[in-house]
C-alpha cells in the first residue's frame, strides 16, 4: 500500500503536541488516549488512525495530490514502535513509576518531534535497517561474533 508521506508527518506534529502535554501533565489517561492512536496505526492500518482520518479529510483536499508516494509499511512499523513506548509508559504513569512513564513518553516525544519538524522517522529508519539485516540473514551473508 502507497500512502501520502505527508500524512504520517501531520500524525507525528498532533503526537509531539499530545506527548508535550503528557510531559507537562504526567497524566497516564492522556498517555492511554495517544497508545491507542498508536495500536490503531499499527495494528488496524494507517488509514483507521485518528490523525490519517483528520489529515484525508481536512488537509489533503486542500493540498493537492503529492509529488510522489510512499511505502506505508515502515510508518506503520513506526506506529508499533510508538505503541511499545506508549504502553511502557502508560504502565508507569498508573503504576506508579513515574520516572518510567517520563522516560517512555520524551523518548516518543523525541521521536514524533524529529518526523514532525524534520521529516525524520526514526522508526521507518529501523524498520529498514530491520529488514536489511533480515535480507543478509536470509542470504548467508551474516556474520556471527
Amino acid at each position: 500500500m502507497q500512502i501520502d508521506p505527508r500524512g504520517p508527518r501531520f500524525a507525528a506534529a498532533l503526537t509531539s503536541l499530545l506527548l508535550a502535554a503528557v510531559l507537562i501533565t504526567g497524566s497516564g489517561p492522556l498517555l492511554a488516549v495517544q497508545t491507542a492512536v498508536f495500536a490503531l496505526g499499527a495494528l488496524a492500518g494507517l488509514q483507521y488512525s485518528p490523525y490519517g482520518l483528520l489529515y484525508r479529510t481536512l488537509l489533503r483536499p486542500r493540498l493537492g495530490p503529492p509529488r510522489e508516494l510512499e511505502d506505508a509499511r515502515p510508518p506503520r512499523f513506526a506506529q508499533g514502535v510508538g505503541l511499545a513506548f506508549g504502553l511502557i509508559g502508560t504502565a508507569g504513569y498508573l503504576g506508579g513509576a513515574p520516572w518510567l512513564g517520563l522516560t517512555a513518553t520524551a523518548f516518543a516525544l523525541a521521536a514524533a518531534f524529529l518526523n514532525a519538524a524534520f521529516g525524520y522517522c526514526l522508526g521507518c529508519e529501523l524498520y529498514l535497517v530491520l529488514r536489511r539485516g533480515r535480507a543478509r540473514l536470509g542470504t548467508g551473508r551474516a556474520t556471527t561474533g
